[in-house]
């Protein structure tokens, strides 16, 4: 029904709106109180820009309006003198929490139809009234939009208002009062509506997020001469850099009108443009655009109205941009001294850093979905599915790139990920092994894809529509945003440009805790040293055991019957060990490393298949049943609290032997051709001093033995990985034989929660929406639970051991919130995958910059 029918105007409450508030230089206008809009087109006339006679309504009679207290909108046309035409928009406090939808051409009526037809021509005229009599019957009469859609024509008018009246059972309005007031309350309403309430609180707004609204004079951009309407900015959205960009729009108002006649703004090749037709008007844009740069601090774009020749501004917002286009902007507003450089990186979102990073998909560019899953490790690659290791490494070598397609990914996958461009995975979560390992390696990855069905026999993918996609087929994976695309996408390359940089080094000039690198092999460090972490606060070494040289060694050891045998095969790894720590340290050229020494169960080293197995008695020349019944005897019913670990290097200790024998040879032979190497030596899953004692005296004989033979001296850290409660509880005995604490929150989640994170992915979902947790534990740093564990091991570490060195170096160091907790808690440093470096490194300056600190605590 007809809003004026539902009550009855003559009896209801009307609002004492001293809530009008016409828009002058001087009035008090606040976005608190009227709204981003209305504080945004005061700035514009105090610039002394063309703005249209506007009022502005604010939050709280928005609200009266709302709960059914009509303004005294007679009032109010009274204000805008004879010829009242407006538009009315909304102003919320932020711009990014939408609102209903502008209404034009409020207070057209039979009466100002026949006055504009005098002056614009009958059929400008009964266009302008057909489009508000569609925009009042669907979003304020709230009748069927299908019986107003009709375009305009002779008839269309006549058709459009005697349909109004047959769905209403009265003639449309004429009042201009009368419509004014309809529209406010419809759009008051709309803003308190449930499903309003939920898409902005979606976008981050409060629950009580107010509304106001700004009723503007009508500029119509129709009738003689030069007329119509567009918009100018001074960027390239895309790339944030200078570029004047825009269309205007011949004989039609608003962003959506569909224009008769399109004109470039500057002169182009394909083109009529304004600057040819109208050079005047033109440089009035350019010079309104360049004020609002200089004045209002920011890129804006300008929506602006042209009638007969004559300019004016009707809005203007901030320029939309891409990652790299606020980027870009950002520090070239610095550089000209729009800003300072402190506000640059502040207006810099720090995970919008991740896009910078790798390629994307055109956002531009068509997109043909096969399915989603959860976006893991960021960046786009095309490329031919392949469902195993081994076909990975055959398409690496002949230069046809791939997608590594797995049901679940696991340590041996690890050489087909490197020879891969992308990885999707059906199951896992957000720090499942292909998550992880995706995120070392900077490849783009989803997991977790349950809308695709993998058939690993047939080779097949089915997709969420029921296509099915075959080996050598062409994907691509959009691990951004979690999607997957059939074909090849258009891609836009990474923006690793001097604006990059620059910023960058403005966020080490102010950021307080320490930034290092997750690396585990040359590639990673010489990526690290490219996004300038500080040093790597992770070496996984068993990564470096599963390329197929090493890895037939390993199982070699691993079959050995006695300690002189397992020496005998860990003798032939050393050199290979010792030749990757020297790269490391070159690399690295004096920066920290930290090695992590061997952690996973030995059965990861050994194939589980029947096939597989059978190959590995013929490589041992071993009898097919001895292998077999080895590989049973390693298996573990939950290898995660197995023989992994220090238990490892306690129960095999060559292991270890071995590994500190490398680094310390490695150490010095760095140190020989390049900067002092002090490496740092990190026991992983220590869960009782004991435990660290035992690996300690053995490392340490081994670098006194080092010493004599090579007569050299080194210095070397040795510290434990914090990653079990029982750890963190006795961080103070542990710290009595360690260098440094760093806290291995993967397993540390894993272990206060009780859950996989490889298998938590399944039901982790349904967990956060329904605020079992807050966030994915393993995504997000629980600072209420592993949080307080964190801290109670870095106060009792410090109480017995001060000036021990206390970081992070799970996959929550490159989290955002999680270094803001790292951070306040007085942590040195944190550690996270190369292509989380320059994300945490401006969120660590954003913290600095919002909190500082004093002594190594937040204020």
């Amino acid at each position: 029904m007809l809003p004026a029918k539902r009550e009855n105007a003559a009896v209801q409450k009307q609002a004492d709106f001293a809530e009008f508030v016409e828009l002058t230089p001087t009035a008090p206008i606040t976005t608190a109180r009227h709204g981003w809009r209305a504080k945004c087109l005061q700035r514009l006339i105090r610039l002394d820009l063309p703005v249209p006679r506007t009022v502005a309504l604010s939050c709280e009679g928005v609200r009266a309006i709302a709960a059914g207290q009509l303004p005294d909108t007679a009032k109010l046309v009274a204000m805008f003198g004879g010829d009242f035409l407006v538009s009315v928009r909304g102003s919320p406090e932020n711009p990014e929490w939408g609102g209903p939808g502008t209404v034009l051409n409020v207070g057209m009526n039979d009466a100002r139809r026949d006055i504009l037809a005098a002056r614009l021509g009958r059929e400008a005229a009964e266009a302008l009234y057909l489009r508000f009599v569609q925009a009042f019957a669907t979003h304020v009469a709230r009748l069927d939009p299908d019986m107003f859609s009709a375009a305009a024509s002779p008839t269309a008018l006549a058709a459009a208002l005697a349909a109004y009246e047959a769905e209403t059972d009265e003639p449309f309005p004429q009042d201009p009062a009368r419509q004014l007031a309809d529209v406010l309350r419809s759009m008051a309403r709309a803003w308190e509506g449930t499903t309003a309430r939920l898409l902005r609180q979606a976008k981050g707004a409060p629950a009580e997020a107010a509304l106001g609204l700004v009723v503007q004079e009508m500029a119509l951009g129709i009738g003689p001469g030069l007329s119509g309407s567009g918009t100018i900015q001074s960027v390239d959205s895309i790339t944030g850099g200078a570029q004047i960009t825009g269309r205007f729009r011949g004989q039609s108002q608003g962003r959506r009108a569909s224009p008769e006649e399109t004109l470039y703004l500057t002169r182009d090749p394909r083109g009529a443009s304004l600057e040819e037709a109208s050079p005047e008007l033109f440089a009035q844009l350019f010079s309104h655009a360049q004020a609002c740069r200089a004045r209002l601090r920011e890129e804006m774009q300008i929506e602006f109205t042209v009638e007969n020749g004559r300019l004016a501004v009707i809005d203007a917002v901030r320029v939309a941009r891409s990652s790299r286009a606020a980027v870009k902007i950002a520090v070239t507003l610095a550089q000209d001294g729009v800003i300072s450089r402190e506000e640059a990186l502040l207006r810099v979102e720090p995970r919008a850093l991740s896009e910078l990073l790798h390629y994307q998909v055109d956002p531009l560019s068509p997109r043909d979905g096969l399915g989603r899953g959860i976006a893991a490790s960021p960046g786009a690659a095309t490329g031919r599915i392949v469902f195993t290791a081994a076909a990975a490494q055959a398409s690496a070598a002949r230069d046809e790139p791939c997608v590594l397609v797995r049901r679940e990914t696991a340590p041996e996958d690890i050489r087909g990920m490197h020879a891969a461009v992308a990885v999707l995975t059906e199951r896992g979560g957000i720090t499942s092994h292909a998550a992880v390992i995706a995120r070392g390696l900077g490849l783009p990855c989803i997991v977790g894809a349950s809308e695709i069905s993998l058939n690993p026999k047939e080779r097949t993918l089915r997709g969420a529509d029921g296509r099915i996609l075959r080996e050598g087929d062409t994907i691509t994976i959009d691990g951004t945003n979690g999607e997957v695309l059939v074909g090849a996408a258009a891609m836009l390359e990474p923006a690793l440009d001097d604006g990059f940089r620059t910023l960058l080094h403005w966020a080490d000039n102010v950021r307080d805790i320490g930034i290092r690198a997750n690396a585990d092999t040359p590639d990673d460090a010489r990526t690290a040293r490219m996004f300038e972490a500080e040093g790597i606060g992770l070496c996984r070494t068993e990564h470096m055991f599963f390329d197929e040289d090493r890895l037939t060694v390993m199982r070699e050891m691993i079959f050995a019957d006695t300690a002189y045998d397992r020496r005998i095969a860990l003798e032939r790894l050393l050199p290979m060990q010792r030749a990757d720590f020297t790269a490391l340290f070159d690399i690295m050229a004096g920066l920290p490393v930290c090695i992590r020494l061997f952690d996973p169960p030995l059965h990861e080293f050994l194939p589980q298949d029947r096939e597989g197995i059978r190959e590995l008695a013929e490589a041992l020349d071993k009898p097919l049943s001895d292998v077999t019944r080895r590989v049973e005897a390693l298996s573990e019913f939950n290898p995660m609290l197995g023989m992994r670990g220090v238990r490892l290097g306690i129960t095999v200790p060559e292991i270890y032997d071995m590994q500190a024998r490398a680094i310390f040879e490695a150490t010095i032979e760095a140190s020989r051709r390049g900067a002092q190497v002090v490496p740092e030596i990190m026991i992983p899953l220590v869960s009782a001093a004991r435990e660290v004692e035992i690996v300690k005296t053995r490392i340490d004989a081994v670098a006194a033995a080092v010493k004599n033979e090579l007569k050299a001296e080194f210095t070397y850290r040795l510290g434990v990985m914090v990653e079990t409660p029982r750890a963190a509880l006795r961080a103070g005995e542990i710290a009595e034989h360690a260098a440094f604490l760093s806290f291995g929150t993967n397993d540390l989640t894993q272990m206060t929660y009780g859950l996989s994170r490889d298998d938590a992915g399944r039901f982790m979902g349904v967990y956060v929406s329904q605020r079992v947790y807050a966030e994915d534990p393993f995504h997000v740093l629980d600072v209420e639970g592993v949080g307080e564990l964190l801290l109670i091991g870095a106060q009792r570490g410090r109480e017995r051991r001060p000036g021990i060195t206390i970081s992070v170096c799970g996959e929550h160091g490159g989290n955002p919130e999680s270094i803001a907790f790292c951070r306040a808690a007085g942590f040195d440093y944190v550690s996270c995958s190369p292509f989380r470096v320059p994300v945490a490194r401006l969120a660590a300056a954003h913290f600095a910059l919002l909190a500082p600190r004093e002594g190594g605590w937040v204020k």
